[in-house]
């Protein structure tokens, strides 16, 4: 397990370095942006790492699904979780010199990326599940994108496979996750 996630990542790193032009590494850095997002309040800190890659920090109160294996019971209806969430992304865009030559903004880290995340929710505030543990972690790769309209609208979208486990040694793989945001760069 943990030498697939190794490879994997060794793998999202080479494609990362090679993906941009090396003729024209001086046409773009990436930015510090500061956002707040809407659909799972929250802020976000996104600063460069790198020319072509950034690191991000969000902190908020999110709504979620639960983990098929990090629940003592199901709930009725639509299950679901509000809890507080602690959001950490390495990002590596791989598209910023394509958006240029096509006139395209890539203002506030505009483009396409692949990621490296992890995610922590803390205790619930609101459920309809009984939850194994308090808190419950995610680990995923992502393939996304984000937009900044009017350089002030923030559109993120990402998806990939994740492993979820708790403090209490439970956990599995889900095939498919998606994150959405939409907020506002200050």
């Amino acid at each position: 397990m943990k030498n697939i996630l190794l490879i994997f990542f060794f793998l999202l790193f080479g494609y990362s370095v090679f993906s941009q032009e090396q003729d024209s590494l001086s046409s773009y850095k990436t930015e510090q942006v500061l956002r707040i997002n809407l659909i799972n309040p929250g802020v976000e800190f996104e600063m460069p790492t790198g020319t072509f890659s950034t690191f991000s920090a969000g902190v908020g109160v999110g709504y979620g699904g639960s983990y098929p294996d990090l629940n003592e019971s199901s709930g009725t209806g639509i299950i679901y979780v509000i809890a507080p969430f602690l959001d950490l992304q390495h990002k590596w865009f791989y598209n910023l010199n394509k958006r240029l030559d096509k006139d395209k903004s890539i203002k506030n880290n505009s483009g396409n990326f692949v990621s490296a995340r992890i995610l922590t929710r803390g205790h619930s505030i609101k459920d309809n599940i009984q939850r194994t543990s308090d808190f419950d972690f995610v680990i995923n790769p992502t393939w996304g994108f984000q937009r900044s309209y009017n350089e002030k609208f923030h559109l993120l979208f990402d998806m990939g496979p994740i492993y979820y486990f708790d403090t209490k040694g439970n956990g599995s793989f889900f095939p498919f996750y998606f994150q959405l945001n939409l907020g506002f760069d200050l």
